[in-house]
């Protein structure tokens, strides 16, 4: 018959003294206070090991941190777990683990993970934007963060300077990351639910602002103006490039000279370098081409035909376009990526099929049949689509102005005044 082991008491234990040796004071169910020579107590749980069947030891910690009842509550926690053929021990020693990791992976972790997959599927210019948006914003603050302790509240209180300033587009955009980041967290399993859904909610949202453009006959304004304006070569040929080709600012300015096809009078624009991750072709036209033949001694030897000013191994920023035409004057009148809006409310008040303006433009059509039969018919037609455009860009020049236009101020005093490289052919 077993022995009954009379439970302990607080008093029992608050009076137990340390002696030469250490002894023990059973509890009963496995549970005993050890008293070792130095004074100190501490809680066992003595058990026979599933499937081993092993009598082994468990620390439950110290008395008085670990009070009586603690250490009794622990006992049935464990006694629960062996009545599964489950190792208490080993339970929580596996436990501790998870523990540790899950404090080890940070929110600035998984927030570099999710990148490393993002950035597949977006344009080097989106993904260093991206990028640059969460380290400026969300790394700083609160990246060293559990990724299991992030809140909405924390991430709210983060974003409010930058909703402060005003800039409410860039808080929408912040906001949409970081729940694409917890959705990401979640398929992976490091969290168990995305904490982060509807904290837009939490802040106002941005007005609704298009790109600004001309209307289509403010388009020899815009010509007069790049002619006279004090900008680079460089940077007026980038403008007037992206204008011909009615392309967005990031495929225009890191247009690469090993992307021209000469002999099919082609520009082929990689799947990686466009938004919707999708080959374009861009007709060359005859004004295009001569652009090109004036590229050649500026740009000729770099692998872009816009190198940066600052690194020529580097194309040009996306945004320079944007920055001269605001010193030239258009600032809220129009963007780089409004001239695409201008070419596309011309073409088609000049009657032009849609669809060949939308295929000219790299609106992905959603139609697989119809996206195979726009590489085909679609390039033919756009061909006479570019022409019709180009053309009716010289047109618009040369019904007010005598010469041609050139690459500016900078340009004649470069050719010492006469007037070589211009624009349209």
């Amino acid at each position: 018959m077993a022995r009954t082991v009379k439970p302990l008491s607080n008093t029992q234990i608050h009076q137990a003294k340390p002696q030469d040796k250490e002894y023990n004071l059973p509890d009963g169910d496995g549970l005993a206070l050890r008293i070792k020579p130095s004074g100190s107590k501490l809680w066992l749980f003595n058990y026979l090991r599933p499937y081993t069947k092993r009598r082994t030891n468990m620390g439950f910690g110290a008395y008085p941190e670990v009070s009586l009842a603690d250490a009794r509550r622990r006992r049935a926690d464990a006694r629960v777990l062996l009545a599964q053929d489950i190792d208490p021990k080993e339970h929580r020693d596996a436990q501790i683990k998870l523990q540790l990791e899950a404090n080890e992976l940070t929110f600035e972790r998984v927030i570099n993970q999710w990148f490393e997959i993002k950035k597949a599927s977006i344009t080097p210019g989106h993904a260093e934007d991206v990028i640059r948006s969460l380290n400026k914003h969300v790394i700083p603050q609160i990246g060293k963060v559990p990724v299991h302790k992030i809140t909405a509240p924390m991430v709210i209180e983060t974003l409010r300077l930058l909703a402060g300033s005003g800039k409410l587009e860039a808080v929408k955009r912040v906001c949409q990351r970081l729940n694409e980041i917890m959705v990401y967290g979640v398929n992976t399993g490091v969290v168990p639910n995305n904490p982060l859904t509807g904290i837009r909610h939490a802040f106002q949202s941005p007005k609704a602002v298009n790109n600004p453009t001309l209307k289509p006959k403010e388009l020899p304004q815009l010509l007069k103006t790049l002619q006279r304006a004090n900008i680079r070569p460089i940077t007026c040929y980038l403008i007037q490039w992206q204008l011909h080709t009615m392309t967005r600012p990031g495929e225009a300015s890191g247009a690469r000279w090993d992307e021209i096809d000469q002999e099919q009078a082609v520009w082929v624009i990689p799947a990686e370098r466009m938004k919707k991750r999708r080959e374009h072709a861009v007709p060359l036209t005859p004004q295009v081409n001569e652009i090109l033949k004036a590229l050649e001694p500026l740009s000729g030897k770099s692998p872009f035909l816009f190198p940066s000013d600052i690194d020529p191994r580097k194309h040009a920023n996306a945004s320079t376009a944007n920055v001269a035409l605001k010193r030239m004057g258009f600032h809220g009148r129009l963007t780089a990526h409004g001239m695409r809006s201008l070419a596309s409310t011309t073409l088609n008040e000049e009657g032009f099929d849609p669809d060949v303006i939308e295929a000219a433009l790299a609106h992905v059509d959603k139609n697989s049949v119809r996206a195979a039969y726009n590489r085909t018919d679609y390039l033919k037609r756009r061909r006479t689509l570019m022409e019709w455009w180009s053309t009716h860009i010289d047109c618009s020049w040369s019904v007010r102005h005598p010469t041609p236009l050139t690459t500016g101020s900078l340009g004649e005093r470069r050719n010492g005044g006469h007037v070589s490289q211009h624009f349209g052919g």
